[in-house]
């Protein structure tokens, strides 16, 4: 019986496919492009009206009244939405060129002065950089790190927040002499410092392998904050050399770098000593792990403090590539100085709680004897 599927069905179902979802792709740009440039001209009109006419904030009210009046099923007309739309305008006003031939220019993307990521952005994207990010270089940072790496609502405020745009490329490395261009650029941007944990629940005896518990047991928010191109291959990866058993604490594959990535965690402070270790284990890793086509393995030494000087010079001389980084927690992160200088430590906390139970059953027995 002749078979009901064409040859080459599979290949030509897929390509169809493809298209289609192009076609979605491409539409929902377009609509997302309609969006802002609707919100724009609004904000645009609003503003110039406001300005020349000295409209005062209840004003906004009654427009977006009447607009909602008109428009019943039209979301976003909201007075506090249509002043964001005027902030909008403010923060990307058009060029001299387009103010000349204002409305029209709105049309035009090339006559408004915002960064192209910008124009890719959902709006409620575009809202949250423009209350959370005063600066339009660091805005226009955040932009184009939203759309390369397609983070969400909640990873873009949470990168935001943990000041990302200042920790970006700066762990302690000696990657400039350890790999070749650009590899070395690429893989110093890669890391951070300092790695911002704000997920952990960490006690004040906790040990080295709970923080690693807890981070792969919050996987997805780690790899958020590793960055993009991180793979999770497994904690605790077992080894053996010369008939030893080691083990590594996290190993990765970083799918842009093309290259495996070591991970040791430190509950401490910076010791020159660690690196001597991680040297070890890359060795290791390349021999065993590595493949003809994977570049150099790196190493990530994570640390709860670190002395940049000892650092400096305890990867000096080290031919392996390897990155010092401090990781923090979000209350350690947030506190101002002087406020962190005021209150007890969490140690400080657990002594007293511990002198008021001893005192506490010390009252509960003499109550009893009497």
């Amino acid at each position: 019986m002749k078979s009901l599927v064409p040859k080459n069905y599979k290949r030509f179902l897929e390509d169809l496919k493809s298209r289609i979802r192009s076609a979605q792709l491409r539409a929902g740009f377009a609509a997302n492009r309609e969006l802002l440039l609707l919100y724009y001209d609004i904000g645009l009109m609003i503003d110039s009206r406001s300005r020349a006419e000295a409209w005062g904030t209840a004003v906004i009210d009654r427009v977006a009244h009447d607009l909602r009046r008109e428009f019943p099923g039209t979301e976003g007309l909201s007075p506090r939405n249509l002043r964001r739309m005027r902030a909008f305008y403010r923060a990307y006003p058009l060029s001299k060129a387009g103010s000349k031939i204002w409305p029209q220019a709105v049309a035009k993307l090339q006559l408004v002065k915002w960064p192209q990521a910008v124009a890719e952005l959902p709006w409620a994207h575009n809202v949250i950089l423009l209350e959370k990010v005063k600066d339009p270089a660091e805005r226009a940072w955040y932009a184009q790190e939203a759309v390369g790496h397609g983070w969400s609502r909640n990873v873009l405020v949470q990168q935001i927040e943990s000041n990302l745009r200042s920790r970006q490329g700066k762990a302690i490395t000696n990657f400039a002499r350890a790999l070749p261009q650009p590899q070395s650029d690429l893989a110093q941007q890669m890391l951070k410092d300092p790695y911002v944990f704000d997920f952990l629940t960490l006690s004040a005896d906790a040990r080295e392998r709970d923080l690693e518990t807890q981070l792969t047991q919050h996987v997805a928010r780690f790899l958020v904050e590793l960055g993009a191109g991180f793979a999770y291959v497994g904690r605790q990866v077992h080894m053996e050399v010369g008939d030893q058993d080691f083990y590594l604490d996290l190993l990765f594959y970083h799918t842009r770098l093309h290259c495996f990535i070591v991970i040791d965690l430190k509950d401490g402070a910076f010791k020159p000593e660690y690196t001597g270790k991680m040297n070890f284990y890359l060795s290791a890793v390349d021999d065993h792990l590595r493949q003809t086509e994977d570049k150099p393995t790196i190493g990530l030494l994570l640390c709860r403090t670190h002395n940049k000087l000892i650092a400096e010079y305890a990867l000096r001389d080290v031919q392996k590539p390897i990155g010092v980084a401090q990781w923090k927690t979000q209350w350690m992160r947030t506190l101002p100085k002087n406020l962190k200088a005021a209150l007890p430590t969490v140690q400080a906390i657990e002594q007293e709680l511990s002198a008021v139970k001893k005192k506490s059953k010390s009252k509960d027995k003499k109550e009893m004897a009497h």
